[in-house]
């Protein structure tokens, strides 16, 4: 299976372990819910597919890697107590809390949640001390005496022994316990995935020409040669980092994270080309409408490459705007929520001041419980950094000007909101536009029902921001040729239909 489809196995597995009868009893009782093991090569996203579980079902997350943790950190420290068995007094050996479990226990005292996932990466790679205790606890969910809670799920990872030298072969008893799920990487998946995470789009759009170039692990003359999703993920933050800070990206950087000399040699090349392609076609201005004659010209002779690119520079763009216009979106929701609160407040307290700072402080608990917890998305920190920026700016406006009334100070907070407001249906309008000059300027520079736009809806409808924003807002050029799409297939179909039957 791919890693899209682990996800939401394993997110069904948690719902259906965490389910209840009338009586608040676990449904299947603890002892019997099996730890589920994801067996796949690294740097596949495992861990990324735990945060989004936990961001979904808004339930806590704890991850260790076993490789970095000893007999002692995961068992606890053995120490020694006095015990009286038929009159007579006894040394015996106990264990403090393993440091696994305690992280457990802190995570639920700090966030107040009681369920969540204990994720443990490279459980077939423990050192050769930890490995009975491992084993005992993927049968009994136990590390000396300690049980995981109730209403924490264990999900465990591993990578196949051609990968890892250290990998340990566990016996029929101990996989009859688990719920085993085999991964195997898929750019068309990974790519859903980059498309939230914001990956560069040098990188997206060299992979959907160079799909082989995705996931590599090569055995050579010179030992290990490797290209990995992480690899890709990790080098697009870098890249986009680089080119705020206008630091030139070399081929000596990319092959810091593309252990693969000719595929990061390649990525290299293309990079640059990538980096003329967004000079020359002033992507702004045709999002504004404002393209020139001779950008649509250049578009029209251009080798499918470089329109391929500046496809995903155009998407790149759009995708940009949309996401910013849904933070800000989110981000006027919650200062509604805020305000109605405030509102009620106002009328029975005096201090005005005092009723915007509890708001505020309520926007930081969410933010630190959030992290602490591991279920806070980027996209829902994004929107409370912007929410409590505009609450700071509302405090600045009550200690300014201190109102005399509560109905006053609502007023003074609602107009500075109004403006929000109207702020937010100009950033819309003009996203909205943006679409539509994107598919204007296509439509001018490509044939029509061409492979260029086809390549556009789908990538938007793949998109979920762009799939969410035109599914709410509209989009007369996408439906048009989303329709036309949609009708070329199911001709294809019929067409292959047809041509089986005379057979």
């Amino acid at each position: 299976m791919n890693i899209k489809q682990a996800k939401e196995d394993i997110k069904n597995a948690v719902s259906a372990y965490l389910t209840k009868d009338q009586f608040g009893n676990y449904v299947i009782p603890v002892e019997r819910q099996r730890p589920v093991f994801l067996m796949g090569a690294p740097g596949i996203g495992k861990t990324a597919i735990m945060e989004q579980i936990a961001q979904e079902l808004q339930i806590g997350l704890i991850s260790y890697s076993m490789t970095h943790h000893t007999r002692q950190s995961a068992l606890g420290l053995p120490f020694i107590v006095k015990k009286n068995y038929g009159g007579v007094d006894y040394s015996i050996s106990e264990y403090t809390m393993s440091e696994i479990i305690a992280s457990i226990y802190d995570l639920m005292e700090e966030t107040g949640l009681e369920e969540g996932i204990l994720f443990l990466d490279e459980i077939n790679c423990v050192s050769e001390t930890l490995a009975p205790s491992m084993l005992q606890f993927l049968q009994y969910k136990t590390f000396g005496r300690h049980c995981v809670p109730g209403g924490w799920i264990v999900v465990t990872a591993g990578n196949p022994p051609e990968y890892n030298n250290s990998v340990r072969e566990f016996d029929i008893v101990t996989w009859d316990r688990l719920k085993r799920m085999d991964v195997e990487p898929d750019y068309d998946v990974w790519k859903e995935y980059a498309y939230i995470k914001g990956t560069h789009p040098a990188i997206t759009t060299y992979l959907d020409v160079k799909k082989d170039d995705f996931y590599k692990i090569e055995t050579t003359v010179d030992g290990k040669s490797f290209v990995t999703a992480r690899g890709w993920s990790d080098l697009s933050d870098m890249v986009k980092l680089y080119e705020q800070k206008e630091i030139p990206v070399t081929e000596q950087l990319v092959i810091q994270y593309l252990q693969n000399k000719k595929i990061a040699k390649s990525f290299a090349v293309y990079y640059d080309l990538f980096k003329k392609y967004r000079s020359d076609y002033q992507i702004d201005k045709i999002m504004a409408g404002k393209a020139g004659k001779e950008i649509v010209k250049r578009a029209k002779a251009a080798r499918f490459d470089e329109r391929l690119s500046l496809l995903g520079l155009l998407i790149d763009g759009l995708v940009s705007a949309i996401r910013e216009a849904s933070a800000q979106e989110g981000t006027v929701l919650e200062l509604v929520d805020c305000l109605k609160l405030m509102r009620a407040d106002f009328v029975v307290e005096k201090d005005f001041s005092e009723v915007v700072r509890r708001r505020i402080e309520a926007a930081q608990k969410a933010i630190s419980v959030g992290k602490k917890a591991g279920n806070l998305s980027a996209d829902r920190e994004y929107v409370l950094n912007l929410t409590l920026a505009a609450l700071d700016e509302h405090l600045g406006l009550i200690v300014q000007k201190p109102p005399a009334s509560g109905d006053a100070a609502f007023k003074l907070l609602k107009s500075d909101f109004d403006k929000r407001k109207k702020a937010l249906s100009k950033l819309t309008a003009q996203t909205e536009a943006a679409l539509t000059n994107v598919f204007q300027f296509c439509e001018e520079a490509f044939e029509e029902g061409s492979q260029e736009l086809l390549i556009l809806v789908t990538e938007l409808t793949i998109n979920s921001y762009s799939a969410h924003f035109i599914s709410k807002y509209g989009c007369e050029a996408y439906f048009r040729h989303n329709k036309d799409m949609l009708f070329t297939e199911r001709k294809k179909d019929i067409l292959a239909e047809i041509d089986e039957l005379m057979r």
